[in-house]
């Protein structure tokens, strides 16, 4: 499936979530949501995203948005990692890629010459309305916490 686009409308999810239950989209709906996807816990660049949501959460608490990461991780695996690096970000387990597939990021990877299904590390900004405000496909994890909080901020 392709990436939604910049005006449409998001598509929602029910995901079991860190610490119990589940967390649906349209729970958020009227206020601005980030979801970011990220191909597995207590990696490198995956914790340093999650670090760095992390530390920005209170200035995305004063925008009224919420932060929610996406992985094929179980909830009891996002538990885990929450507790070793005291992460402040709800992260939700698509064990079964129903939301990366969604959201057009579950795609076909190269590493070392063999090919794999994984999470092309992106993010999505949904609009208060429910939708897609921004998109950042492919994304580089150096600095890029501060600059979704910016475009949250502009919205």
């Amino acid at each position: 499936m392709s990436e939604p686009t910049v005006g449409s409308a998001a598509p929602d999810f029910t995901l079991p979530r860190d610490g119990g239950g589940d967390v649906s989209l349209s729970a958020f709906q009227g206020k601005p949501v980030v979801v970011y996807f990220y191909p597995k816990d207590d990696t490198s660049g995956c914790t340093m995203e999650a670090l760095d949501f992390t530390a920005l959460a209170p200035q995305f608490a004063e925008t009224g948005a919420t932060v929610i990461g996406i992985s094929p991780d179980s909830a009891a695996k996002h538990d885990k990692f929450i507790k070793k690096h005291s992460l402040n970000v709800i992260l939700a387990a698509d064990e079964e890629q129903k939301a990366a597939n969604a959201y057009g990021v579950w795609k076909e990877k190269s590493m070392y010459g063999k090919t794999y299904m994984g999470i092309e590390r992106s993010t999505f900004l949904i609009a208060a309305d429910g939708t897609i405000a921004k998109v950042w496909p492919k994304v580089k994890v150096a600095g890029h916490a501060q600059e979704v909080l910016e475009a949250v901020r502009a919205l």
